[in-house]
């Protein structure tokens, strides 16, 4: 397992992150995000979906579970904050969307993680310095993965 981390003075920076993971992503990719309330999980999906050539905004899907959108390739964004129990998670037939032609990417995935493949990219995200500063370390799961924190650590100086 590879891990690189990264501190974030501003949201526009996580969102220059999450803009160049976006450009590297590629059909069936899964993307899962951790971290406390407000450490910057959304903010990071909105530059995902930058890169992925998504028009208008991106928010959180709290409350529908999972918002489908259009750019260069479907992005589905699910955020299980809502869902505390394995089988309400399990019941929610997430294998269309994981072992799909889009990419995937899933808010509060630490309440799922048996569900999830083995091959994937998990970005644990938390507060750092000052109001909007975070940190955030990403761990490929497998060879693809590897190769995405490659091209991010030859994008991004301050990644380790």
């Amino acid at each position: 397992m590879k891990s690189i981390s990264i501190e974030s003075k501003t949201a526009a920076v996580t969102r220059k992150i999450g803009q160049a993971i976006g450009q590297g992503l590629r059909p069936g990719d899964v993307i899962l995000l951790a971290g406390p309330l407000g450490a910057g999980k959304t903010t990071l999906v909105q530059g995902i979906a930058k890169g992925l050539g998504v028009m208008g905004s991106v928010m959180s899907p709290t409350f529908v579970l999972m918002r489908e959108l259009d750019g260069r390739l479907k992005l589905y964004h699910l955020d299980l904050y809502r869902l505390e129990k394995m089988p309400e998670i399990a019941d929610l037939g997430l294998d269309d969307y994981l072992f799909g032609e889009g990419v995937t990417v899933v808010e509060w995935a630490d309440r799922a993680t048996a569900l999830w493949p083995e091959a994937h990219l998990r970005i644990d995200l938390e507060y750092g310095e000052g109001a909007r500063g975070r940190r955030l370390r990403a761990e490929a799961h497998g060879e693809r993965y590897r190769k995405l924190l490659d091209n991010l650590a030859a994008k991004f100086g301050d990644w380790r």
